[in-house]
């Protein structure tokens, strides 16, 4: 009882534990673009999905949540004596929606992010091991650095460590706002209009549109339809407000051969002041480029003169379509045990019935992380060997208890016998005899073996090596139901072994046995 408790604990502590750990770094179920090797290298798919957060209602999915993730450089303190190091990390983008529970429990230091959706947070999470390897704490600010056509340099402020113990994980995640990595990652565009610093040819001012973000290939509309004109000559005479409408295309400038990005507005608010319709040429210094006067700190609000006309212009960049898309939606379901059949019926949900036209594909954590989840399956075989082996031994010692007794009983058989007791009366009375020693041992058994597991689940005396065991101690999981079927199976085994040597109380004749007394 004692080798098999703790086995049972042991084993069924430590595939909880590590299964929980990559499920909290994850989730029981990603969705992803169709095709796509790796949720961390996936396509963006639309945030507005006729499934979030409808799913969440139903009776398998507990919580959705939408992720996008982005490779990236973190540079160590710079403050520091310690030769400065760069280790490669993926930063992973969450919203306001999303599910704490996992990180909260192994918060170390510091706090979590404060992240609200509507105003974009500079605030990270770390792990103790990128901590300590970059010589970071709490408070202090991260360069990151993203690969694109340029390198981009990010400044983060570290606001909590994590510890899982799950070295794996713990050495390249970070938990970032998601609007970084949704602009980073260039799913969306965003647009806004600046008054250029050279005149057209006519000598009329040039509105010119920048844009950044989708595929690069724009198109533009500036009141009149789509078309290729990046910028337009501008002759104010009165208050206006231009407005700008931006998408990409592929092949046709009406978008007709290939799925396009959602477009992004801007706007450019016009005020004209003086004489109006002066025809007098815009101010503009030695090298020919207007004048501009920037009105604030913020360079959005700037006038241009021509003579005695005053143009000023408050530039109103486009909120960009960014936040409309997503790199993953990640499901939580409520019952592990049913994981198989809930994956099944996400996917019933989702692939069957997407409106949208969006080629979607469900993938179970099993599938995602199947090296993890296939060792930790074969856990199950070390347990069913140790639980026979400790079985078959209880019973062969139990067994040559009970023949000792019968042994050591001879004349008491042959008594019994010879006054009119049945064979199966006797064997009753040594079977009794022996389930008391079954009894006895199984409660000495359940008693050191449950105390050391509960010392070891509080103390957590045995520590282990967490780059190879995914664990920084030895993990104890034992439930009252496991225990309660543990004894019965064992008690209820022991003693069906046990009716065989009885057997040998037939074979003893009483003449034989009072002789021998």
């Amino acid at each position: 009882m004692l080798v098999n408790l703790i086995t049972v604990a042991v084993v069924t502590g430590f595939q909880k534990e590590v299964r929980d750990k990559v499920i909290g770094f994850g989730a029981h179920a990603v969705v992803t673009k169709s095709g796509e090797a790796s949720v961390f290298e996936s396509e963006p798919i639309l945030k507005n999905q006729f499934f979030y957060p409808v799913l969440e209602r139903s009776a398998q999915v507990r919580h959705i949540q939408p992720v996008a993730y982005k490779p990236a450089l973190l540079q160590s303190d710079a403050n520091t004596d310690v030769q400065q190091q760069i280790q490669g990390i993926m930063v992973k983008g969450v919203d306001e929606n999303y599910d704490w529970t996992f990180f909260k429990k192994n918060l170390v230091e510091g706090r979590l992010p404060k992240i609200d959706g509507k105003k974009v947070t500079d605030e990270i999470l770390i792990s103790a091991k990128i901590a300590n390897d970059l010589n970071y704490k709490v408070g202090d600010q991260a360069r990151t650095f993203f690969v694109k056509n340029k390198p981009i340099k990010k400044m983060f402020t570290i606001v909590g460590i994590f510890e899982t113990g799950l070295e794996d994980f713990d050495r390249e995640i970070v938990i970032a706002d998601i609007q970084h990595i949704q602009k980073l990652n260039d799913w969306g565009i965003q647009a806004s209009i600046h008054v250029s610093d050279t005149l057209a040819s006519n000598g009329h001012l040039i509105l010119k549109a920048d844009v950044i973000g989708g595929n690069g290939n724009y198109r533009y509309d500036w009141g009149r339809g789509y078309e290729n004109y990046r910028g337009i000559s501008f002759f104010p005479t009165t208050d206006t407000v231009v407005r700008l409408v931006v998408s990409d295309y592929w092949m046709f400038i009406d978008g007709s051969d290939h799925p396009t990005v959602i477009p992004d507005t801007a706007y450019i608010r016009v005020q004209v002041s003086g004489d109006k319709t002066s025809l007098f040429p815009y101010d503009v210094d030695a090298d020919r480029k207007v004048k501009k006067k920037f009105l604030d700190e913020s360079g959005y609000r700037y006038s241009v003169s021509a003579g005695p006309k005053k143009i000023t212009f408050e530039q109103l960049d486009g909120k960009g379509s960014f936040s409309n898309y997503v790199g993953a939606f990640e499901f939580t379901l409520r019952d592990w045990n049913s994981l198989q059949e809930d994956v099944k019926f996400v996917k019933k949900q989702i692939q069957f019935k997407d409106p949208s036209g969006e080629d979607l594909r469900v993938t179970s954590i099993v599938d995602s992380e199947s090296d993890i989840f296939v060792w930790l399956g074969f856990l199950d075989i070390n347990v069913y060997i140790i639980l026979v082996l400790m079985i078959v031994i209880g019973v062969i010692n139990m067994g040559s208890a009970l023949l000792v007794m019968i042994l050591v009983k001879t004349n008491f058989i042959g008594m019994m016998k010879a006054i009119g007791a049945t064979n199966w009366s006797i064997r009753k009375v040594f079977l009794y005899q022996a389930g008391f020693l079954v009894l006895r041992g199984m409660f000495w058994g359940n008693v050191i073996g449950i105390g050391l597991c509960m010392i070891q689940k509080y103390g957590q005396v045995m520590r282990l090596n967490p780059e190879v065991y995914y664990l920084n101690a030895v993990p104890i999981d034992l439930s009252i139901v496991a225990v309660l079927v543990l004894n019965a199976a064992t008690l209820l085994v022991c003693m069906l072994a046990l009716i065989i040597p009885s057997y040998v109380i037939t074979r003893i004749s009483p003449v034989k046995a009072i002789r021998f007394n």
